[in-house]
């Protein structure tokens, strides 16, 4: 039993290393093929995007996002585009303006234990196999809380809706005060993967 015991222990350490070991962000650029576990080590919030906008070849457009306090059913955030609108494919010569998003919330809202986030988006006649989203909240350099939703299979061609239920980090009032009096320095980050490629990154700030 003593080597069985022994290989155990020597494989959980081994995995325990491996979980341990975080790229930067510049080594991740470096690195190209980005995969979800390196999004998943990523230690603080990124300053640049780690994939171009034209990375995304498969229509993906977010046209509709709510945002609710699921125990009162309130509605916190709501945005959506025009209905006449048409689908514009990335361009080389985008900037990164379409793909950052900079929230102004109460001090209450970091109060709140679970809101619900309903998107709606299309996308082209390509199919996405497994779409996934990582999304990683930090307060400066300190990691939140992270969430991973899996899409599964989009139908070519689609609209779709879908709420995603986040069970938010609890603060105590040190935390809370500390946060409100440092505007923009909590942020995320929202990964896109269709069959483990990485297709979009956006990022967010808050206050």
């Amino acid at each position: 039993s003593k080597p069985a015991s022994k290989g155990l222990a020597s494989v959980m350490k081994q995995a325990a290393a491996k979980k341990a070991v975080a790229l930067s962000e510049e080594e991740l650029l470096a690195k190209g093929n980005i995969t979800p576990d390196d999004v998943l080590s990523l230690n603080n919030p990124c300053h640049g995007y780690l994939c171009k906008t034209t990375d995304n070849t498969y229509g993906l457009d977010f046209v509709a996002f709510k945002l609710r306090d699921i125990d009162t059913n309130s509605v916190l955030f709501e945005v959506a585009k025009p209905a006449d609108v048409p689908y514009e494919p990335p361009s080389d010569k985008d900037d990164d303006s379409g793909r950052f998003v900079r929230y102004e919330f109460p001090p209450e809202f970091l109060k709140l234990t679970t809101v619900g986030a309903t998107v709606t988006f299309r996308v082209g006649e390509t199919p996405l196999k497994n779409l996934r989203m990582i999304e990683r909240h930090f307060f400066r350099d300190r990691l939140l809380k992270s969430f991973d939703f899996d899409f599964g299979f989009v139908i070519p061609g689609s609209t779709n809706t879908c709420e995603h239920i986040y069970e938010l980090p609890q603060l105590n009032d040190k935390e809370i005060l500390e946060m409100v009096n440092a505007s923009y320095e909590t942020r995320s980050d929202s990964f896109y993967f269709v069959d483990g490629k990485l297709i979009m990154h956006n990022r967010a700030d808050y206050n």
